[in-house]
């Protein structure tokens, strides 16, 4: 499990975070903050360079997207999903994994 500070992630913006020697990439939109797989399922880009709209993560070397929430892939060339972790969120302290 890792811990971030909720004031320190911006809005619509992904970063990339180690969980256990597992990159994961993280995104706050407005109170909730969504943490998945950090490489794409297509080409194995790295997603936090993506970006985001509401609910999805765009894969900036192909153009696919994924669901912030499931992890699902959305639109092609993606057609795998990529994992997901639970966050928890307590007062400013975000918990991952």
């Amino acid at each position: 499990m890792i811990e971030l500070k909720l004031s320190e992630l911006n809005e619509n913006k992904a970063i990339k975070v180690d969980l256990d020697g597992t990159d994961i990439c993280v995104v706050r939109q407005g109170s909730e903050v969504f943490a998945i797989a950090d490489l794409c399922s297509h080409a194995e880009a790295s997603l936090s360079e993506g970006d985001v709209t509401t609910g999805r993560i765009e894969c900036w070397l192909h153009g696919a997207e994924f669901d912030l929430r499931t992890g699902e892939a959305v639109t092609p060339p993606a057609s795998a999903p990529v994992e997901t972790y639970p966050v928890s969120i307590e007062g400013d302290t975000v918990r991952v994994g």
